[in-house]
């Protein structure tokens, strides 16, 4: 299966943008394995800037904690590739911007760096509102690093759709 083309993240971003506008909303990002690619793609929307707030880059786990509140007891339990530490990404985004819609990325693009626990594919997904509402998923997914970051990025935009419909 090949990388989602920039194409199609770009089509996917106009659609949340156009959505976002309409309700008077803006996103924030919190991005780990993408190292700022869902920002990339939701930047390259032009007129974005009325609706992207700011994106975080916490690849380390102490940026995790210093940027965006993740616990500590957290990472210890259940890793920084995992559903409730996008969760508390996800959170702490909100609460660190202006945004009422956030998308959060972590996992593991490889091609080093897989467990048997958590293999090179594994990505987890965090979204928050400024309702309350936190959602995760973790999917699997095959291919080379670039394949992986860029269905991580298109998981993320998916789900910013959705809770924005």
């Amino acid at each position: 299966m090949a990388r989602v083309s920039n194409e199609e993240l770009l089509d996917m971003a106009k659609t949340l943008g156009h959505m976002l506008q309409e309700k008077g909303w803006m996103v924030t990002t919190a991005e780990s394995c993408t190292g700022g690619w869902l920002a990339e793609v939701i930047t390259a929307v032009p007129g974005s800037s009325a609706w992207f707030d700011r994106g975080f880059i916490t690849y380390s786990n102490q940026s995790k904690q210093d940027m965006l509140a993740v616990g500590t007891a957290t990472l210890e339990a259940h890793g920084a590739v995992s559903e409730e530490t996008v969760q508390e990404m996800a959170a702490g985004a909100l609460k660190n911007s202006r945004a009422q819609i956030s998308a959060s990325i972590s996992g593991i693009a490889g091609p080093g760096g897989g467990t048997r626990q958590k293999p090179v594919g594994m990505v987890c997904n965090g979204w928050a509102l400024a309702d309350g509402t936190v959602l995760s998923s973790t999917c699997r997914l095959s291919g080379d690093r670039e394949e992986i970051r860029s269905r991580a990025v298109a998981a993320a935009l998916r789900g910013l759709i959705e809770l924005a419909s």
